[in-house]
């Protein structure tokens, strides 16, 4: 950026989506734009309405600084502070994955299996990360009471944040690993690490160098933690419960020969906006 240009939003736009995209970066203007009504404090709305308006020196510091982090493949969704999932915002940061759109796939299904029990389900999320399945659950169903854990006390610190900040008063969080010490429940949802050990580094280095590999690894398959959630489902499940797992593109077919193995009913397989078979979820009828 040099200092002979009038640097209007229209000019600055076009610089940066330029520059991501010699770099390689998805969608260009698409980040430009947020980054930079992040940075002067709008809408990308007003962006366009505004399009002739020069921008002062320290909005152009600010939004130089997001553009330099950018470039290092910085998620844009850690650079602004914030991802919109299910219609609501979430605060986000390096503690926690990113939420994605596949995921409300996950929230989708939770409440479809459970529409009967709508009034006073108690639901269990693991690995709840930004809480964003948790809290969306607690507030499109308010009379449920709904947990969720993770085993990164940062996440928890995170979640705890969004369900006050949303109005989920209705959502407690707890630092475990999996189910810990929990009782039983109508539904068990959650979204663990699903990518397999040796693939992490291969990711988008968007993903691989910033999100949280804790919250990535799925051990050499993809699934060892989602074999332990369905492994030990059965003491934390009421009779007629629901289990729903989100998992990984090409698992689905073994995520649900895990659940037949372990004596779930009613199984079914969900697909993302991208029409990948994205979760699978069944019935604990009860018994031994």
């Amino acid at each position: 950026m040099t200092s002979d240009v009038t640097w209007t939003i229209a000019a600055v736009l076009k610089w940066a989506t330029d520059d991501f995209r010699t770099r390689g970066i998805e969608s260009p203007r698409l980040d430009a734009d947020v980054l930079l009504a992040h940075a002067i404090g709008t809408t990308r709305t007003q962006l366009v309405i505004d399009m002739q308006k020069p921008l002062t020196p320290l909005e152009l510091g600010r939004f130089r600084d997001l553009v330099k982090r950018r470039r290092a493949r910085e998620p844009v969704a850690y650079l602004v502070g914030q991802r919109e999932f299910y219609g609501r915002t979430f605060r986000v940061d390096a503690r926690v994955l990113v939420p994605r759109p596949d995921t409300e796939t996950l929230v989708s299904v939770a409440l479809s299996r459970t529409r009967g029990m709508s009034m006073s389900a108690h639901v269990l999320d693991l690995c709840t990360g930004s809480g964003c399945v948790a809290i969306t659950l607690a507030r499109e169903r308010p009379t449920t009471e709904v947990i969720g854990t993770d085993i990164s006390a940062d996440a928890i610190a995170l979640a705890e944040e969004n369900a006050l900040r949303l109005g989920a008063y209705n959502t407690t969080f707890v630092t475990c690993d999996l189910y810990g010490d929990m009782g039983t429940f109508d539904l068990v949802t959650a979204n663990p690490p699903y990518i397999a050990t040796g693939d992490v580094d291969g990711l988008p280095p968007d993903v691989a160098r910033f999100e949280p590999r804790l919250a990535l690894d799925g051990g050499p398959d993809g699934l060892d933690i989602a074999k332990r959630i369905v492994t030990h489902a059965h003491p934390h499940l009421c009779a007629g419960g629901v289990l729903a797992i989100e998992v990984g593109q090409g698992l689905a077919e073994r995520a649900e020969a895990m659940l037949r193995e372990a004596g779930f009913t009613d199984i079914e397989r969900a697909r993302d906006y991208a029409r990948i078979e994205r979760v699978v979820s069944g019935v604990w009828r009860g018994g031994e």
